[in-house]
C-alpha cells in the first residue's frame, strides 16, 4: 500500500501522531469491484489498494481455500529432506527435533515431533536453555543429541546461520535438515537440506512463512510423498496460527490461509494443549488473532522467559485433557512470574533513563542493568520502543558476555544499524523490526555511541512520529450491520493486512465520556442525524475533559463486533480523537 501524509493531529497532551490517508485506486476499477460484489464502494476502494482488483481475486480473498497452499516441493531442497527423513525411519535411526524457546520455535517442534512420532518411536526434541545456551542451535545440543546416538537433527525456526555448529554435528557423524524463515549470512551452512523461502536460490513462491510454516510444508510434502491423507498435517493448523500471530509475520498469501483454517481449528477444535490453555484464560471460542497475541502467545512464551521451553512443548503435546490443564496451570503461573518480573524490570528502566537523560537529542535508546531477568527483557524493550518511540536495545549480563533484545519502529531496519556495528558485537540475528545481540561487556559505550550516530544519520524524523494509517474517510450513515459483516470477512487481521481503519469528522458524544479502569475513554458519538454508536479508546482517557458538549471533533476507528455475555453489538474501537478547536 501506499500512503500520503495528511496534516491532521491528535492532541498535543498525547504523542503526536501523523493520520495518514491511503492514495485512492482507480476509480473505474472500484466502480466495477463494488458493482460485482454488491458492495459498499469504500470497501471496494480498500480492497483495491491492498491488490484486490478483480472478482476472481476477491472471491480467493474472502473465501480461501487450502487448496490454494502452494505444492511444498518448490521450496529448494524440500526433495531431499524427504529423501533423508525416509532414510532415517526406514533405518530406525535416531532423530531430534530441535528449536527455538519462543512460540514459533516450540510450536515448531511439537508440530514436527507428534507428526514423525505416527512414524517413527526414535524421536526426541530438543529446546535450548534461553539462559545457558541461548538463542539457536547450540554446541550443548549437539552434544546431547551425540550422546543420545542421534544421527539426524531436524532443526526448526533457527540454524539458518549456525555454520560452526552444522560442521561440528558433522564432523560428529550428525546430518542437519535445516527449516528456518530468517534471513541466510554469504554462506550457507553444511546441512544435508536447508528449507527456507528468503534462500536466494529458492523458487518458492511465497517468503513469508513462519518457522512453523515451514514445519508444515515439511510435513504436507512427507504426505504428498507418501500419498497419506491431508488431515494428517491440517490437524496441526492451530499450532502454525499461533505461530503466525506470535512470530507477527505478514498475514497476506499462504500465511492468510493458514491463519484463515487455523483460527476456524482453534474456535471449533483444538489441539488438546492449546484448549487446555484457553480454557485457562478464560476464554474458549471465539479467538482473533488479537486474541491469540495478547492471551495465548505471552503464556506460551513465559515458559522459556521464566524456565524453560520445554514445559510449552510439553503442553503442546498433551493428549490427554488432566495432564494439559495441569500443564497449562503451571505454564499460567510463570506468566504471572513474567508479568510481576517484566513490570519491575521496565518501571527501572524508565527510572534510569530518566534519571540519565539519556532521550535529550538522540535517536536510540540503550540501557542496561546486569540484573535483569534475560528472558523479559525483550518485552521491556518493546515497552520502552512504545513509549518513546525510537530503536531500542535493553541489554543485561549473561554468561560472561552483555546479552540484548533490540527493538525498532515501523519502516526502520533495526538490522542494518546492527550490520554497522557488527565489529562491536559477539553474536547478533534477527530481522529489520527485532533483534538478539550479544557483546563484551568493555564495548558497550562505544556500541551505543556508534548505534546512536548509525541510527542518527538513517532515521528520518517521520519515523520517529507515530502514524496513523487510515483506509478511507467515511459517514457514520454508512455504517451498519452488512457493513461490518463484510470487513469481519477481511480477517485475519495483522501485518499487510490490517483491520480498515476510516475517520469521520464532525462528530460529537451523547451523554457523557467515561473512563473505564484508568486509561480507557468509553462514550457514545454521533454526526449529526445519524445513529448513536458506542465507542471505546484504549488508553485515551485523557480526551474524558478536552471534549466538550457540541464541540466537534474528528475519530479515527476500526469498526467491530463486541461480544459481551454473548451479546453482539457494533462498536467504535477509537484510535485517536482530534478537537476541531486546537
Amino acid at each position: 500500500m501506499i500512503y500520503l501524509q495528511s496534516v491532521a493531529k491528535i492532541h498535543k497532551n498525547q504523542m503526536e501522531k501523523r493520520w495518514v490517508q491511503a492514495v485512492k485506486g482507480d476509480k473505474d476499477v472500484t466502480d466495477l469491484l463494488a458493482q460485482q460484489l454488491n458492495i459498499d464502494k469504500t470497501l471496494a476502494e480498500i480492497l483495491v489498494q491492498r491488490g484486490i482488483t478483480t472478482f476472481t481475486e476477491a472471491k480467493d480473498f474472502f473465501r480461501p481455500q487450502l487448496s490454494q497452499l502452494y505444492d511444498p516441493f518448490l521450496m529448494k531442497d524440500m526433495d531431499k529432506a524427504i529423501i533423508r527423513i525416509d532414510s532415517a525411519i526406514t533405518t530406525a535411526e535416531k532423530i531430534m527435533i530441535y528449536g527455538d524457546y519462543d512460540v514459533d520455535g516450540t510450536t515448531s517442534v511439537a508440530l514436527a515431533f507428534s507428526f514423525f512420532r505416527q512414524f517413527s518411536p526414535y524421536l526426541e526434541y530438543y529446546i535450548p536453555d534461553r539462559h545457558k545456551e541461548g538463542y539457536g542451535v547450540s554446541t550443548a545440543g549437539i552434544d546431547y543429541a551425540n550422546s543420545k546416538g542421534i544421527t539426524l537433527i531436524i532443526a526448526l525456526d533457527c540454524g539458518i546461520k549456525s555454520n560452526d555448529k552444522v560442521a561440528y554435528a558433522n564432523s560428529l557423524g550428525i546430518d542437519f535438515i535445516i527449516c528456518d524463515h530468517h534471513l541466510p549470512g554469504d554462506e550457507l551452512p553444511a546441512a544435508v537440506a536447508i528449507l527456507d523461502p528468503k534462500r536466494s536460490d529458492c523458487p518458492y513462491p511465497f517468503k513469508e512463512l513462519a518457522g512453523c510454516g515451514i514445519g508444515f510444508k515439511l510435513a504436507q510434502a512427507y504426505c504428498s510423498k507418501h500419498q497419506l491423507p491431508a488431515n494428517m498435517y491440517e490437524q496441526y493448523l492451530d499450532m502454525v496460527m499461533v505461530s503466525i500471530a506470535a512470530d507477527i509475520v505478514p498475514i497476506v498469501d499462504e500465511n492468510r490461509i493458514l491463519a484463515y483454517f487455523g483460527l476456524i481449528k482453534l474456535n471449533t477444535n483444538p489441539c488438546v494443549g492449546l484448549k487446555a490453555l484457553m480454557d485457562s484464560c478464560g476464554k474458549n471460542k471465539d479467538f482473533t488473532i488479537t486474541d491469540v497475541v495478547f492471551t495465548l502467545a505471552p503464556r506460551i512464551n513465559a515458559a522459556g522467559r521464566m524456565d524453560h521451553g520445554n514445559q510449552a512443548v510439553k503442553m503442546l503435546l498433551c493428549t490427554e485433557d488432566d495432564l494439559a490443564a495441569e500443564q497449562s496451570l503451571f505454564i499460567n503461573i510463570q506468566n504471572t512470574d513474567r508479568k510481576l518480573s517484566d513490570s519491575s524490570i521496565t518501571a527501572e528502566a524508565l527510572a534510569l533513563i530518566d534519571e540519565s537523560d539519556v532521550l535529550i537529542g538522540k535517536k536510540t535508546t540503550v540501557v542496561y542493568n546486569e540484573n535483569w531477568n534475560k528472558g523479559v527483557i525483550g518485552i521491556v524493550a518493546s515497552r520502552l520502543t512504545e513509549k518513546y518511540y525510537r530503536p531500542t536495545i535493553v541489554l543485561t549480563h549473561s554468561n560472561g558476555l552483555l546479552t540484548g533484545s533490540a527493538r525498532s519502529v515501523p519502516g526502520y531496519d533495526l538490522y542494518e544499524a546492527l550490520l554497522g556495528c557488527a565489529d562491536l558485537l559477539e553474536q547478533f540475528g534477527g530481522h529489520k523490526f527485532a533483534a538478539g545481540l550479544t557483546m563484551k561487556q568493555e564495548n558497550i559505550h562505544a556500541f551505543s555511541e556508534r548505534f546512536e550516530d548509525i541510527v542518527g544519520a538513517t532515521i528520518t524524523e517521520d519515523l520517529l512520529c507515530p502514524e496513523i494509517l487510515i483506509d478511507n474517510e467515511i459517514n457514520f450513515s454508512q455504517i451498519d450491520g452488512k457493513f461490518q459483516r463484510i470487513i469481519a470477512q477481511m480477517a485475519p487481521f495483522g501485518p499487510m493486512n490490517p483491520a480498515p481503519v476510516f475517520v469521520t469528522h464532525a462528530v460529537t458524544y451523547v451523554g457523557r465520556p467515561y473512563v473505564v479502569g484508568t486509561k480507557h475513554l468509553k462514550l457514545n458519538i454521533k454526526q449529526q442525524n445519524s445513529a448513536i454508536f458506542e465507542a471505546i479508546g484504549f488508553g485515551l482517557a485523557e480526551f474524558e475533559n478536552l471534549l466538550q458538549p457540541n464541540v466537534p471533533f474528528s475519530v479515527c476507528y476500526t469498526v467491530e463486533e463486541n461480544i459481551w455475555k454473548d451479546q453482539r453489538r457494533l462498536q467504535l474501537n477509537l484510535k485517536a480523537i482530534k478537537i476541531h478547536n486546537q
